[in-house]
Protein backbone atom coordinates (compact mmCIF):
# COMPACT_ATOMS: atom_id res chain seq x y z
CA UNK A 1 0.00 0.00 0.00
CA UNK A 2 1.27 3.44 -0.88
CA UNK A 3 0.25 5.53 2.13
CA UNK A 4 1.86 8.86 2.78
CA UNK A 5 3.95 8.78 5.95
CA UNK A 6 4.15 11.94 8.06
CA UNK A 7 6.94 11.67 10.60
CA UNK A 8 7.78 13.65 13.70
CA UNK A 9 9.88 16.04 11.65
CA UNK A 10 6.78 17.59 10.04
CA UNK A 11 6.03 21.18 11.00
CA UNK A 12 3.08 23.43 10.39
CA UNK A 13 2.51 27.14 10.65
CA UNK A 14 -0.73 28.07 12.39
CA UNK A 15 -3.14 30.27 10.46
CA UNK A 16 -5.81 30.83 13.07
CA UNK A 17 -8.01 28.05 11.75
CA UNK A 18 -11.07 26.70 13.53
CA UNK A 19 -10.67 22.97 14.14
CA UNK A 20 -13.18 20.67 15.84
CA UNK A 21 -12.23 17.26 17.23
CA UNK A 22 -15.09 14.85 17.89
CA UNK A 23 -15.16 11.76 20.14
CA UNK A 24 -17.66 10.04 22.46
CA UNK A 25 -16.19 10.92 25.85
CA UNK A 26 -13.02 12.31 27.42
CA UNK A 27 -12.26 9.33 29.62
CA UNK A 28 -8.77 7.99 30.25
CA UNK A 29 -7.29 6.24 27.21
CA UNK A 30 -4.95 6.60 24.28
CA UNK A 31 -7.53 8.11 21.94
CA UNK A 32 -8.60 10.63 24.55
CA UNK A 33 -5.03 11.49 25.52
CA UNK A 34 -4.12 12.08 21.89
CA UNK A 35 -7.15 14.32 21.47
CA UNK A 36 -6.06 16.48 24.39
CA UNK A 37 -2.48 16.68 23.11
CA UNK A 38 -3.53 17.75 19.61
CA UNK A 39 -6.08 20.22 21.01
CA UNK A 40 -3.31 21.82 23.07
CA UNK A 41 -0.91 21.95 20.11
CA UNK A 42 -3.53 23.55 17.85
CA UNK A 43 -4.38 26.16 20.48
CA UNK A 44 -0.70 26.88 21.11
CA UNK A 45 -0.08 27.74 17.47
CA UNK A 46 -3.04 30.09 17.30
CA UNK A 47 -5.88 27.94 15.99
CA UNK A 48 -9.32 27.99 17.55
CA UNK A 49 -9.27 24.51 19.00
CA UNK A 50 -12.61 22.90 19.84
CA UNK A 51 -13.36 19.46 21.25
CA UNK A 52 -16.90 18.04 21.30
CA UNK A 53 -17.76 15.07 23.51
CA UNK A 54 -20.09 13.97 26.29
CA UNK A 55 -17.43 15.08 28.77
CA UNK A 56 -15.30 13.17 31.24
CA UNK A 57 -12.25 13.44 33.50
CA UNK A 58 -10.00 14.93 30.80
CA UNK A 59 -12.32 17.83 30.02
CA UNK A 60 -10.45 20.14 32.37
CA UNK A 61 -7.17 19.35 30.57
CA UNK A 62 -8.68 20.46 27.26
CA UNK A 63 -9.71 23.77 28.79
CA UNK A 64 -6.47 24.22 30.70
CA UNK A 65 -4.58 23.82 27.42
CA UNK A 66 -6.37 26.82 25.91
CA UNK A 67 -8.86 24.79 23.88
CA UNK A 68 -12.63 24.78 24.35
CA UNK A 69 -14.84 21.82 25.19
CA UNK A 70 -18.41 21.61 23.90
CA UNK A 71 -20.64 19.08 25.67
CA UNK A 72 -22.82 17.05 23.31
CA UNK A 73 -24.32 13.53 23.77
CA UNK A 74 -21.87 12.00 21.31
CA UNK A 75 -21.55 8.78 23.33
CA UNK A 76 -25.01 7.64 22.20
CA UNK A 77 -25.15 5.11 19.37
CA UNK A 78 -28.84 4.58 18.55
CA UNK A 79 -29.94 5.81 15.08
CA UNK A 80 -32.10 8.62 16.45
CA UNK A 81 -29.21 10.00 18.52
CA UNK A 82 -26.84 9.79 15.55
CA UNK A 83 -29.29 11.80 13.47
CA UNK A 84 -29.88 14.34 16.26
CA UNK A 85 -26.15 14.71 16.91
CA UNK A 86 -25.65 15.46 13.22
CA UNK A 87 -27.96 18.46 13.60
CA UNK A 88 -26.19 19.59 16.78
CA UNK A 89 -22.79 19.34 15.14
CA UNK A 90 -24.04 21.14 12.05
CA UNK A 91 -25.22 24.03 14.21
CA UNK A 92 -21.88 24.13 16.04
CA UNK A 93 -19.90 24.11 12.78
CA UNK A 94 -21.94 26.97 11.35
CA UNK A 95 -21.93 29.02 14.57
CA UNK A 96 -18.18 28.76 15.13
CA UNK A 97 -17.05 28.74 11.49
CA UNK A 98 -15.38 25.33 11.80
CA UNK A 99 -13.15 24.55 8.82
CA UNK A 100 -11.94 21.06 9.74
CA UNK A 101 -13.88 18.34 11.58
CA UNK A 102 -11.56 15.65 12.97
CA UNK A 103 -13.30 12.51 14.25
CA UNK A 104 -11.78 9.69 16.27
CA UNK A 105 -14.59 7.20 16.87
CA UNK A 106 -17.21 5.46 14.77
CA UNK A 107 -20.58 6.42 16.29
CA UNK A 108 -19.96 10.19 16.39
CA UNK A 109 -18.18 9.90 13.04
CA UNK A 110 -21.49 9.15 11.31
CA UNK A 111 -23.02 12.29 12.77
CA UNK A 112 -19.94 14.40 12.04
CA UNK A 113 -19.69 13.09 8.48
CA UNK A 114 -23.21 14.23 7.72
CA UNK A 115 -22.69 17.60 9.46
CA UNK A 116 -19.48 18.20 7.51
CA UNK A 117 -21.17 17.38 4.22
CA UNK A 118 -24.04 19.74 5.00
CA UNK A 119 -21.76 22.63 5.88
CA UNK A 120 -18.84 22.13 3.50
CA UNK A 121 -16.32 21.66 6.32
CA UNK A 122 -13.39 19.38 5.62
CA UNK A 123 -13.78 15.91 7.18
CA UNK A 124 -10.78 14.11 8.71
CA UNK A 125 -10.78 10.73 10.44
CA UNK A 126 -8.22 8.90 12.53
CA UNK A 127 -8.41 5.12 12.19
CA UNK A 128 -7.38 4.00 15.68
CA UNK A 129 -7.93 0.24 15.59
CA UNK A 130 -8.83 -2.82 13.53
CA UNK A 131 -12.50 -2.52 14.57
CA UNK A 132 -13.75 -6.10 14.62
CA UNK A 133 -16.36 -6.98 12.01
CA UNK A 134 -18.27 -10.24 11.74
CA UNK A 135 -20.93 -9.12 9.29
CA UNK A 136 -21.38 -6.90 6.31
CA UNK A 137 -23.43 -4.48 8.40
CA UNK A 138 -20.64 -4.07 10.94
CA UNK A 139 -18.14 -3.53 8.15
CA UNK A 140 -20.37 -0.75 6.78
CA UNK A 141 -20.57 0.77 10.25
CA UNK A 142 -16.77 0.76 10.54
CA UNK A 143 -16.32 2.14 7.04
CA UNK A 144 -17.26 5.64 8.14
CA UNK A 145 -13.70 5.92 9.43
CA UNK A 146 -12.47 5.70 5.84
CA UNK A 147 -14.76 8.49 4.58
CA UNK A 148 -12.42 11.33 5.48
CA UNK A 149 -11.14 13.71 2.83
CA UNK A 150 -7.90 12.51 4.37
CA UNK A 151 -7.55 9.58 6.77
CA UNK A 152 -4.91 9.26 9.49
CA UNK A 153 -3.69 5.74 10.26
CA UNK A 154 -1.86 5.38 13.56
CA UNK A 155 0.58 2.83 12.12
CA UNK A 156 1.54 1.27 8.80
CA UNK A 157 -0.16 -1.89 10.07
CA UNK A 158 -3.46 0.02 10.29
CA UNK A 159 -2.88 1.58 6.86
CA UNK A 160 -2.49 -1.92 5.40
CA UNK A 161 -5.56 -3.12 7.31
CA UNK A 162 -7.69 -0.36 5.77
CA UNK A 163 -6.47 -1.13 2.28
CA UNK A 164 -7.13 -4.86 2.69
CA UNK A 165 -10.59 -4.57 4.23
CA UNK A 166 -12.15 -1.32 2.98
CA UNK A 167 -12.35 0.52 -0.30
CA UNK A 168 -10.04 3.48 0.21
CA UNK A 169 -7.71 5.34 -2.08
CA UNK A 170 -4.18 5.02 -0.63
CA UNK A 171 -3.53 8.61 -1.71
CA UNK A 172 -5.90 9.79 1.04
CA UNK A 173 -4.05 7.96 3.84
CA UNK A 174 -1.51 9.65 6.10
CA UNK A 175 0.42 7.56 8.63
CA UNK A 176 0.88 9.45 11.89
CA UNK A 177 2.24 7.20 14.66
CA UNK A 178 1.05 7.77 18.19
CA UNK A 179 3.49 9.59 20.42
CA UNK A 180 4.99 9.13 23.87
CA UNK A 181 5.52 11.95 26.36
CA UNK A 182 9.30 11.77 26.84
CA UNK A 183 9.11 14.27 29.69
CA UNK A 184 6.98 11.79 31.62
CA UNK A 185 8.88 8.69 30.53
CA UNK A 186 12.34 9.98 31.43
CA UNK A 187 14.56 7.77 33.63
CA UNK A 188 16.42 10.80 34.99
CA UNK A 189 13.22 12.20 36.49
CA UNK A 190 12.22 9.13 38.49
CA UNK A 191 13.02 9.77 42.17
CA UNK A 192 14.02 6.68 44.20
CA UNK A 193 11.14 7.34 46.58
CA UNK A 194 8.70 6.59 43.77
CA UNK A 195 10.36 3.23 43.17
CA UNK A 196 10.37 2.41 46.86
CA UNK A 197 6.66 3.20 47.14
CA UNK A 198 5.73 0.81 44.35
CA UNK A 199 8.08 -1.91 45.59
CA UNK A 200 6.46 -1.70 49.00
CA UNK A 201 2.95 -1.75 47.56
CA UNK A 202 3.65 -4.89 45.53
CA UNK A 203 5.88 -6.40 48.27
CA UNK A 204 8.71 -7.05 45.85
CA UNK A 205 11.66 -9.07 47.16
CA UNK A 206 15.04 -7.33 47.08
CA UNK A 207 17.45 -8.20 44.31
CA UNK A 208 15.02 -10.35 42.32
CA UNK A 209 14.52 -9.56 38.59
CA UNK A 210 11.09 -8.10 37.89
CA UNK A 211 9.04 -8.81 34.77
CA UNK A 212 6.10 -6.50 34.03
CA UNK A 213 3.16 -6.70 31.67
CA UNK A 214 1.29 -3.37 31.65
CA UNK A 215 -2.27 -3.43 30.30
CA UNK A 216 -5.83 -3.77 31.44
CA UNK A 217 -6.87 -7.26 32.49
CA UNK A 218 -8.60 -8.51 29.37
CA UNK A 219 -7.98 -11.82 27.65
CA UNK A 220 -6.45 -10.52 24.43
CA UNK A 221 -3.71 -8.62 26.28
CA UNK A 222 -2.10 -12.02 26.94
CA UNK A 223 -1.72 -12.22 30.71
CA UNK A 224 -2.68 -15.90 30.74
CA UNK A 225 -0.22 -16.59 27.92
CA UNK A 226 2.55 -14.93 29.91
CA UNK A 227 1.72 -17.01 32.99
CA UNK A 228 2.02 -20.16 30.86
CA UNK A 229 5.38 -18.97 29.55
CA UNK A 230 6.60 -18.26 33.08
CA UNK A 231 5.81 -21.83 34.09
CA UNK A 232 8.62 -22.87 31.74
CA UNK A 233 10.98 -20.59 33.67
CA UNK A 234 9.75 -21.48 37.17
CA UNK A 235 13.20 -22.68 38.27
CA UNK A 236 14.61 -19.20 37.65
CA UNK A 237 14.58 -16.37 40.15
CA UNK A 238 12.04 -13.71 39.13
CA UNK A 239 8.86 -11.92 40.11
CA UNK A 240 6.23 -10.88 37.59
CA UNK A 241 3.71 -8.07 38.09
CA UNK A 242 0.63 -7.86 35.90
CA UNK A 243 -0.13 -4.14 36.05
CA UNK A 244 -3.63 -3.02 35.13
CA UNK A 245 -7.21 -2.84 36.29
CA UNK A 246 -9.71 -5.60 35.60
CA UNK A 247 -12.29 -2.87 34.81
CA UNK A 248 -15.01 -5.10 36.19
CA UNK A 249 -13.82 -8.26 34.44
CA UNK A 250 -13.83 -10.24 37.68
CA UNK A 251 -14.31 -13.54 35.85
CA UNK A 252 -11.04 -13.18 33.94
CA UNK A 253 -9.23 -12.05 37.06
CA UNK A 254 -10.44 -15.12 38.93
CA UNK A 255 -9.36 -17.29 35.99
CA UNK A 256 -5.86 -15.79 36.16
CA UNK A 257 -5.67 -16.29 39.91
CA UNK A 258 -6.63 -19.96 39.49
CA UNK A 259 -4.11 -20.46 36.67
CA UNK A 260 -1.34 -18.90 38.75
CA UNK A 261 -2.19 -21.15 41.68
CA UNK A 262 -2.54 -24.31 39.61
CA UNK A 263 0.90 -23.75 38.05
CA UNK A 264 2.53 -23.14 41.42
CA UNK A 265 3.44 -19.55 40.61
CA UNK A 266 1.64 -17.90 43.53
CA UNK A 267 4.90 -16.55 44.98
CA UNK A 268 6.18 -15.34 41.61
CA UNK A 269 3.21 -13.67 39.86
CA UNK A 270 1.41 -10.65 41.34
CA UNK A 271 -1.80 -9.07 40.11
CA UNK A 272 -0.75 -5.49 40.74
CA UNK A 273 -3.97 -3.69 39.87
CA UNK A 274 -4.07 -0.19 38.46
CA UNK A 275 -0.96 1.97 38.76
CA UNK A 276 -0.97 5.78 38.89
CA UNK A 277 2.81 6.00 38.39
CA UNK A 278 3.43 3.85 35.36
CA UNK A 279 6.73 5.58 34.51
CA UNK A 280 8.13 4.49 37.88
CA UNK A 281 6.80 0.99 37.27
CA UNK A 282 8.79 0.80 34.02
CA UNK A 283 11.88 2.02 35.86
CA UNK A 284 11.41 -0.56 38.60
CA UNK A 285 11.19 -3.55 36.28
CA UNK A 286 13.91 -5.43 34.41
CA UNK A 287 11.81 -6.72 31.50
CA UNK A 288 8.65 -5.34 29.86
CA UNK A 289 6.25 -7.71 28.11
CA UNK A 290 3.61 -7.06 25.45
CA UNK A 291 1.98 -10.46 24.87
CA UNK A 292 -1.19 -9.39 23.08
CA UNK A 293 -2.79 -12.26 21.21
CA UNK A 294 -4.58 -9.86 18.85
CA UNK A 295 -2.41 -7.32 16.99
CA UNK A 296 -2.05 -3.93 18.64
CA UNK A 297 -3.02 -1.08 16.34
CA UNK A 298 0.11 0.75 17.51
CA UNK A 299 1.17 -0.60 20.91
CA UNK A 300 2.35 2.36 22.95
CA UNK A 301 3.90 0.04 25.56
CA UNK A 302 6.74 -0.55 23.09
CA UNK A 303 7.67 3.13 22.87
CA UNK A 304 7.22 3.66 26.62
CA UNK A 305 9.48 0.72 27.44
CA UNK A 306 12.13 1.99 25.02
CA UNK A 307 11.90 5.52 26.43
CA UNK A 308 12.65 4.09 29.86
CA UNK A 309 15.54 2.03 28.46
CA UNK A 310 13.99 -1.31 29.31
CA UNK A 311 14.25 -4.51 27.22
CA UNK A 312 10.94 -5.48 25.63
CA UNK A 313 9.59 -8.91 24.76
CA UNK A 314 6.65 -8.50 22.38
CA UNK A 315 4.44 -10.38 19.96
CA UNK A 316 5.59 -9.94 16.39
CA UNK A 317 2.44 -8.48 14.88
CA UNK A 318 0.43 -5.26 14.67
CA UNK A 319 2.14 -1.91 15.07
CA UNK A 320 4.81 -2.98 17.56
CA UNK A 321 7.44 -4.21 15.03
CA UNK A 322 7.41 -0.74 13.41
CA UNK A 323 8.69 0.81 16.64
CA UNK A 324 11.43 -1.52 17.84
CA UNK A 325 14.75 -2.93 16.69
CA UNK A 326 14.43 -6.70 16.96
CA UNK A 327 17.45 -8.16 18.72
CA UNK A 328 18.67 -4.72 19.81
CA UNK A 329 15.89 -3.07 21.82
CA UNK A 330 13.40 -5.92 21.84
CA UNK A 331 12.87 -9.61 21.21
CA UNK A 332 9.90 -10.24 18.94
CA UNK A 333 8.19 -13.60 19.44
CA UNK A 334 5.52 -15.60 17.68
CA UNK A 335 2.06 -14.37 18.73
CA UNK A 336 0.18 -16.74 21.03
CA UNK A 337 3.20 -19.05 21.47
CA UNK A 338 4.05 -19.57 25.15
CA UNK A 339 7.27 -21.44 24.36
CA UNK A 340 8.58 -18.66 22.13
CA UNK A 341 7.54 -16.08 24.71
CA UNK A 342 9.61 -18.00 27.28
CA UNK A 343 12.53 -17.83 24.84
CA UNK A 344 12.19 -14.07 24.64
CA UNK A 345 12.03 -13.74 28.41
CA UNK A 346 15.21 -15.80 28.72
CA UNK A 347 16.95 -13.46 26.25
CA UNK A 348 15.97 -10.41 28.30
CA UNK A 349 16.76 -11.92 31.71
CA UNK A 350 20.18 -13.11 30.52
CA UNK A 351 21.38 -9.67 29.40
CA UNK A 352 24.49 -8.70 31.36
CA UNK A 353 25.13 -5.20 32.71
CA UNK A 354 27.00 -3.96 29.65
CA UNK A 355 24.39 -5.35 27.28
CA UNK A 356 21.58 -3.74 29.27
CA UNK A 357 23.34 -0.37 29.23
CA UNK A 358 23.91 -0.63 25.47
CA UNK A 359 20.28 -1.62 24.94
CA UNK A 360 19.08 1.30 27.07
CA UNK A 361 21.00 3.84 24.99
CA UNK A 362 19.73 2.41 21.71
CA UNK A 363 16.17 2.09 23.00
CA UNK A 364 15.97 5.70 24.19
CA UNK A 365 17.24 6.90 20.81
CA UNK A 366 14.62 4.76 19.07
CA UNK A 367 11.85 6.13 21.31
CA UNK A 368 12.65 9.64 20.15
CA UNK A 369 11.16 8.71 16.77
CA UNK A 370 7.72 8.35 18.39
CA UNK A 371 7.14 11.43 20.52
CA UNK A 372 4.04 13.33 21.54
CA UNK A 373 5.46 16.47 19.92
CA UNK A 374 6.06 14.62 16.65
CA UNK A 375 2.54 13.22 16.63
CA UNK A 376 1.06 16.67 17.21
CA UNK A 377 3.21 18.37 14.58
CA UNK A 378 2.32 15.70 12.04
CA UNK A 379 -1.40 16.00 12.79
CA UNK A 380 -1.26 19.78 12.42
CA UNK A 381 0.49 19.28 9.10
CA UNK A 382 -2.50 17.20 7.97
CA UNK A 383 -4.78 20.04 9.08
CA UNK A 384 -2.76 22.43 6.93
CA UNK A 385 -2.96 20.07 3.99
CA UNK A 386 -6.74 19.88 4.35
CA UNK A 387 -7.08 23.64 4.74
CA UNK A 388 -5.18 24.13 1.50
CA UNK A 389 -7.92 22.18 -0.29
CA UNK A 390 -10.48 24.78 0.79
CA UNK A 391 -14.10 24.29 1.74
CA UNK A 392 -16.24 21.81 -0.15
CA UNK A 393 -18.66 23.84 -2.24
CA UNK A 394 -21.86 21.96 -3.04
CA UNK A 395 -24.95 22.89 -5.02
CA UNK A 396 -28.38 22.88 -3.34
CA UNK A 397 -29.28 19.80 -5.37
CA UNK A 398 -26.21 17.95 -4.08
CA UNK A 399 -26.99 18.99 -0.53
CA UNK A 400 -30.52 17.69 -0.89
CA UNK A 401 -29.33 14.31 -2.08
CA UNK A 402 -26.90 14.06 0.83
CA UNK A 403 -29.47 15.09 3.42
CA UNK A 404 -32.40 12.96 2.35
CA UNK A 405 -31.00 9.95 0.53
CA UNK A 406 -27.69 8.30 1.30
CA UNK A 407 -26.98 9.91 4.67
CA UNK A 408 -30.39 9.28 6.21
CA UNK A 409 -30.47 5.73 4.91
CA UNK A 410 -26.99 5.02 6.29
CA UNK A 411 -27.86 6.34 9.73
CA UNK A 412 -31.19 4.56 10.03
CA UNK A 413 -29.89 1.22 8.70
CA UNK A 414 -26.95 1.25 11.10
Amino acid sequence: MQANDITGDATAEGRGRVVLQVLPRLETGGVERGTVDVAAAAAARGDTSLVASAGGPLTYQVERAGAEHVTLPLHRKDPWSLWRNAALLEALIRERGVEIVHVRSRAPAWSAWLAARRTGARFLTTFHGTYNFRSGLKRRYNAVMTKGDLVIAISHFIARHMQENYEIDPARVRVVPRGTDLALFDPSRIHPDRLAKLAQRWRLPDGVPMIMLPGRLTRWKGQALLVEALMRLRERDFVCVLVGSDQGRSGYREELEKLIGDLGLGRKVILGGDCNDIAAAYMLCDVVVSASTDPEAFGRVASEAQAMGRPLVAADHGGVPEQVLDGETACLVRPGDAADLARGLTWALDLDTQARERLARTARAQARKFTREGMCASTLAVYDELAALGAQVRTPEQMSRIDTAGAQRSLTEL
